[in-house]
């Protein structure tokens, strides 16, 4: 009876260890890319009404970003440091995009080009392009509808008006190829988040704000965030059509989807793909 007892005490503590080191390997990449891959399969089946109106959601609710920063450069004096702090406001809005799981563009490029990359096929192609389509419109809808809100009713005063006028000028006055190329590391960055997501335990909030900051702090275009600036500029006159169009969104889209998907998702995707068993 002792001898059953210290036997089963064993069988207990051997299983307390392993869940114990598992929890401290945490997840191994190729774990990592099958979360993300049942994830995108999840999204990939949703309905277009579903896609469409979280869409809208996360357009509206990533003004928060804009208007985060500008808070912060309203309030903060003008100092070397205020622009690192300044820009923390820019997480609040991913915060609350990517913790409430609405449906925003560039989480795309990686979560649903995932099924993609296992099925080399034209459906996988097609359902991808519509989800992307879908969401993308979404989220431009959206962010027009809170841009209008903000441009066209007393809710801002005049110094955080300001504020978000010159955020925003800056934002899509660079260059097309400059927006271009800084929309890279934007692209990589929330691939990555979503990419480490699943492996964080009670920590998103600290990795989204330390990344998105980092997407801000250093100058990168984001086109779902940025289309909100777009937008704001744009109903009140102060950006030309065409303008936004080929001098802002197209070149800030392409460099957004370089980054996450042809260069994270693709580079994740040849690290495990060895361990992928053949079918």
């Amino acid at each position: 009876m002792t001898e059953a007892r210290t036997h089963g005490e064993d069988l207990i503590q051997e299983e307390c260890e392993n869940e114990a080191v598992e929890e401290a390997t945490g997840l191994s990449p190729r774990l990592i890319f099958e979360t993300i891959r049942r994830n995108g399969e999840e999204e990939l089946e949703r309905p277009v009404r579903a896609l469409w109106w979280s869409g809208i959601a996360a357009g509206l609710l990533i003004s928060f970003s804009v208007l985060g920063k500008a808070v912060f450069k309203t309030h903060l004096p003008d100092a070397s440091w205020s622009p690192l702090v300044e820009n923390l406001g820019y997480s609040l809005g991913f915060l609350m995009v990517i913790l409430g799981r609405m449906q925003l563009f560039t989480e795309n490029t990686i979560t649903t080009v995932v099924p993609v990359m296992l099925r080399w096929d034209k459906a996988s192609f097609l359902r991808t392009a519509r989800l992307w389509g879908v969401v993308l419109a979404a989220n431009v809808v959206g962010a027009f509808l809170i841009a209008s809100f903000f441009a066209l009713t007393p809710v801002l005063d005049g110094d955080l008006r300001a504020a978000m006028v010159k955020i925003s000028e800056h934002a899509t006055g660079m260059p097309p190829l400059i927006g271009l190329i800084s929309g890279i590391p934007s692209g990589i960055l929330i691939a990555a988040i979503v990419w480490m997501l699943p492996s964080t335990q009670h920590s998103e909030i600290p990795l989204i704000i330390i990344f998105t900051w980092l997407i801000a702090a250093g100058d990168f275009t984001h086109i779902v965030a940025g289309s909100v600036e777009m937008a704001f500029l744009m109903v009140q006159g102060l950006l030309p059509l065409w303008q936004a169009i080929f001098g802002f969104f197209i070149p800030v889209l392409i460099g957004n989807v370089i980054g996450g998907t042809a260069v994270f998702t693709v580079l994740t995707y040849a690290q495990i793909k060895p361990e992928i068993p053949e079918k």
